[in-house]
């Protein structure tokens, strides 16, 4: 089975992750295979639009837990996983036409990461969103830190992230973390009529003016990505996270120290 499958509809491709039975948990397969879809998507001249969904109950819980266990007993493989990450959520940003998150269900953690990595997000307003990581001792290494602030302020973005808020459709409209919110049933109508406004405007002119102003809203991206790595690199090595990763695995709330 795939994990993720690609649709075109005209010229719109839809990317979609396809782990259901796991709610789309990250694995380092799903990532590399999201990434391969994303370049083949950006490198596709008739591809115009590209939106990026969940197969099953939700977009994606996250970082699957063996993914999390793992970094616990060795964070020495940090880098190396997180790059592949970011080279495939970056793609998201990156290319020069514009890209979709729908969501549905569910965007934690590093989902959430990936779809504010995407230019747009449309949201069921019977989803919720959130990044989660500080709960079990991290903090959102793979642009999470960076990118938030400049969608939602950074108020709402420490207040988010500080406090591993998560937030429903009709809150993430109000504060400007999602563009679009509708009822579950008429998402995807919700997510075609953005479509078709994206596409009845010039192609070259959206990848420019999407060049310029992710320039404008994040011009030191690449020193916070860098500090985001060298921030996680210090909680993967602190007990804090060692304590998170057992009360994930047994299903309890961590007892962190200082408390």
């Amino acid at each position: 089975m795939s994990l993720v499958l690609t649709e075109d509809r005209g010229p719109v491709r839809h990317v979609v992750l396809n782990r259901p039975e796991k709610r789309n948990a990250m694995n380092g397969e799903l990532c590399q295979a999201l990434g391969v879809a994303l370049k083949a998507a950006a490198n596709d001249p008739s591809v115009r639009v590209v939106v990026v969904r969940g197969n099953g109950p939700m977009f994606s819980s996250g970082m699957d837990f063996n993914q999390l266990t793992a970094l616990a007993e060795d964070p020495s493989d940090l880098r190396a996983f997180r790059r592949e990450l970011l080279d495939a959520w970056n793609l998201a940003e990156e290319m020069p036409k514009p890209t979709i998150a729908q969501i549905h269900g569910g965007c934690i953690g590093g989902a959430m990461e990936l779809a504010i990595a995407c230019d747009l997000r449309v949201m069921a307003a019977e989803a919720v969103i959130g990044l989660v990581e500080t709960r079990v001792g991290l903090i959102p290494d793979v642009g999470g830190s960076s990118r938030l602030p400049a969608l939602v302020g950074v108020g709402r973005a420490k207040e988010m992230i500080m406090t591993s808020k998560l937030i429903g459709g009709e809150e993430a409209e109000r504060i400007g973390l999602v563009n679009r919110v509708a009822p579950a049933e008429e998402l995807d109508a919700a997510t075609d009529q953005l479509v078709d406004e994206l596409l009845a405007c010039a192609p070259t002119a959206i990848g420019l003016a999407k060049r310029v102003i992710d320039a404008a809203a994040k011009p030191a991206l690449a020193l916070t990505l860098e500090q985001e790595i060298m921030a996680q690199e210090v909680c993967a090595r602190s007990e804090d996270y060692a304590e998170g990763a057992r009360a994930l695995s047994e299903r309890r709330a961590p007892e962190f120290s200082g408390r």
